[in-house]
């Protein structure tokens, strides 16, 4: 069908309506749905704070919460659908079907309108959402309104031959709502599987990791191939096309490759995981996420650095949790000369195991290094189960210790001083010249 056949069709539609529209009982059923409208509208203020109350007290569950507060957000459309109906049930019983055709489109079309709206708010991305809710309303309204087939045949007839392939509007159409649904529904199940494989205790957390973001991806690419061919596309058609990316994933996207390659690597030889504190460079912190590009290190002071997979393969990773969470520190102190090396030994080893974070099983050793010059240096080690929590606040939590442990027994932490002698250079003898 060419755009005059469609434009006659249209309007021959339109003809029809409006000589529908002159009778008295066509006049009767618009004033019925303007005024129901108008009720619902006054109608839905005062039901949806009571609505608002009941919602409060869902917690835990999200999704459901979603719903229920996009349902409320159309209050006035779920009564005017209410109050249509039993305009509906009543105009039937009491007079000719034929009498009450406007009341059961506007009726049709305000439910439509009314499951479209509330489905689509379950779609995270509000653009995505608007356009899916636009597109599955208006083509229930063309089902509706009894004119899809001509508006399919119009837009299938809007075609171009790409070699054998013979590609439509229609076309075009379909696959982008069926790859948006199926491809959406294959991030939801992929997202609510994950979230399953996190909670089992079984797997470790890169096997958890892995799994789950294998199992994105081939939902993904199966929901795109099962959505392309349910439109009639061959998909050994697209062999160039991927040939295509294939060339610009190793010319152009390098490092996205090289990251993602990376990563997978990383899940597998389980050398990082979620939880573990690491020190990459001039960052220390604990990993948060591991993600196909880059893996969050979230710090001491709340940053989380994006740092990419390649980073942890090619540079060197200090991993403080990798075996096990038992991290040794080191406390360098020095005392005066006058203090009894033997006392200061155990009064240090007394004082690191009043730190609630130093650990009482490993117990902590101090050692004389060596004879400075004013004073006696030592080295205290000791051991902590739980680095992500830092490092430099234990530290100084036991350098605390050691001032209050030395104050309490006379042991004098001393300074540095130096010793300056000046000598007077000696006269020449009286009488002798000089030169």
């Amino acid at each position: 069908m060419d755009i005059k056949g469609l434009v006659f069709e249209i309007l021959a539609w339109l003809q029809v309506q409006l000589a529908e529209l002159a009778q008295v009982w066509s006049l009767y059923q618009l004033v019925i749905i303007l005024a129901l409208f108008t009720f619902a509208r006054l109608a839905a203020s005062r039901v949806e704070l009571g609505l608002e109350q009941r919602a409060r007290k869902v917690r835990g569950h999200p999704g459901l919460l979603r719903v229920v507060v996009a349902l409320m957000r159309r209050t006035d459309w779920i009564l005017f659908v209410v109050l249509l109906f039993v305009a509906l049930t009543i105009l039937r019983a009491t007079t000719w079907p034929s009498r009450s055709h406007l009341v059961r489109i506007a009726l049709s079309l305000s439910l439509a309108w009314l499951f479209v709206s509330v489905l689509s708010r379950i779609i995270r991305n509000r653009l995505v959402a608007r356009a899916i809710g636009w597109f599955a309303w208006i083509y229930a309204a063309l089902v509706i309104l009894g004119i899809h087939d001509e508006v399919a045949i119009f837009l299938d007839g809007l075609a171009m031959p790409i070699g054998d392939v013979r590609l439509s509007v229609l076309t075009l159409f379909k696959a982008v709502l069926l790859l948006t649904a199926t491809i959406w529904l294959a991030v939801v199940t992929g997202n609510y599987v994950d979230e399953r494989l996190q909670q089992s205790e079984e797997l470790t957390p890169s096997i958890r990791v892995l799994i789950g973001k294998v199992l994105k991806i081939g939902l993904v690419i199966l929901a795109g191939g099962m959505a392309l061919s349910a439109v009639g596309v061959d998909l050994t058609a697209l062999t160039v096309f991927s040939g295509a990316i294939g060339v610009g994933l190793g010319f152009g996207l390098q490092k996205v490759v090289s990251n993602f390659i990376s990563g997978v690597i990383i899940l597998l030889d389980k050398s990082i995981k979620p939880g573990d504190t690491i020190t990459l460079g001039e960052t220390f912190g604990w990993i948060r996420e591991l993600r196909a590009r880059f893996v969050s290190v979230v710090t001491r002071d709340g940053r989380e650095y994006l740092i990419p997979n390649e980073d942890f393969i090619t540079q060197q990773v200090v991993n403080w949790s990798f075996s096990d969470n038992l991290v040794r520190l080191d406390v360098h102190f020095g005392v005066s000369y006058e203090a009894d090396p033997h006392l200061v030994s155990e009064l240090a080893i007394a004082a690191a195991i009043t730190v609630g974070r130093v650990e009482a099983d490993r117990r902590p050793v101090c050692w004389l290094t060596a004879f400075g010059e004013s004073s006696l240096d030592f080295v205290l080690r000791f051991w902590i189960h739980d680095p992500q929590q830092g490092l430099t606040n234990v530290r100084g939590k036991v350098l605390l210790a050691l001032w209050d442990t030395f104050k309490e027994h006379g042991i004098q932490i001393p300074y540095p001083h130096r010793e300056v002698i000046f000598r007077r250079a000696p006269h020449p003898p009286i009488g002798r010249d000089a030169g």
